[in-house]
């Protein structure tokens, strides 16, 4: 029985003395369980090295990947919601924005840019799912809007990237109307002959999806992004029947004609550019 008895002290360390690893050292893949250092993973633009798993990373990410050097101007940066509606839940509106301003190191779901990108100069707007869902209210709208005019006075293109659970509920109709806002701001831009590219990345639905993310003169998409008006579940349960495999994927969709194509991350910065020089060259050829 000595076996199971133990004879000698500090074989194992103590609880006590027991040093537990710092959190956020290390990424696991949610699609392949692939475990490798936070710095990697970063170093692969927070795509999985063995399945092209894209995580889902916000405005500082998508800026230090597109500008050059990771160098812009932001502005309306103080811009913050305010409550027209007096909207009262389980928590009172200015409260959750207060909560996830303080959380996030956020004003609000959308930060505006204004840049180079391989020397040329744009405007970029990108969406921060972590505030609130992405979620599009009062701010979003006035914020696109303000980059489009930016834009318009500078005479370059625009860049929406868009991340977003839809509508911002707490602002009900004032919500809404950024739909017909934005859509119609673009409508100044397209007439300056300025060319807009719209990124769908995970997820883009609701609203979002209703309005500015599908009307750029390309629309382009990150793999495996979850793209949609309704989600998933509720168009099953309004249909009545088993959706078809890969559902409202950025694939399923691309395959149907809502996108003109898919883009990794890796190229992203490449494409655009392409993109760009592209337009320049058919302006040129119009002229």
């Amino acid at each position: 029985m000595g076996w199971f008895k133990r004879i000698k002290e500090g074989i194992t360390t103590s609880t006590k003395d027991k040093k537990e690893t710092p959190e956020g050292l290390w990424y696991k893949c949610p699609e392949c369980n692939t475990v490798v250092s936070t710095d990697e993973h970063k170093k692969n633009l927070w795509v999985c090295g063995e399945c092209n798993y894209h995580s889902r990373v916000g405005s500082a990410e998508y800026f230090e990947i597109l500008f050059d050097g990771g160098k812009f101007t932001e502005f309306n940066k103080a811009m913050s919601s305010g409550d027209p509606l007096k909207f009262e839940d389980t928590k009172k509106y200015p409260d959750r924005i207060k909560s996830s301003q303080k959380k996030t190191g956020l004003k609000d779901a959308i930060k505006t840019g204004q840049g180079k990108l391989n020397g040329r100069n744009l405007v970029i707007c990108a969406m921060d799912f972590k505030f609130i869902g992405g979620s599009m209210g009062s701010v979003v709208g006035e914020k696109i809007s303000r980059a489009i005019d930016v834009a318009v006075k500078e005479k370059c293109p625009l860049i929406i990237i868009s991340k977003s659970g839809g509508a911002r509920m707490m602002e009900a109709g004032f919500s809404l109307m950024q739909m017909a806002k934005t859509s119609a701001k673009l409508t100044l831009l397209a007439e300056a002959k300025l060319p807009y590219v719209s990124i769908l990345t995970d997820p883009t639905t609701g609203g979002v999806t209703a309005s500015f993310a599908m009307l750029g003169d390309i629309n382009i998409a990150e793999p495996g992004a979850l793209i949609g008006f309704a989600g998933p579940r509720v168009v099953k349960e309004t249909i009545g029947k088993d959706l078809p495999e890969g559902f409202q994927t950025s694939e399923f969709v691309l395959e149907h004609g809502f996108l003109d194509f898919i883009v990794h991350r890796h190229q992203l910065k490449e494409k655009l550019a392409e993109s760009f020089d592209f337009f320049a060259i058919t302006s040129k050829t119009k002229k």
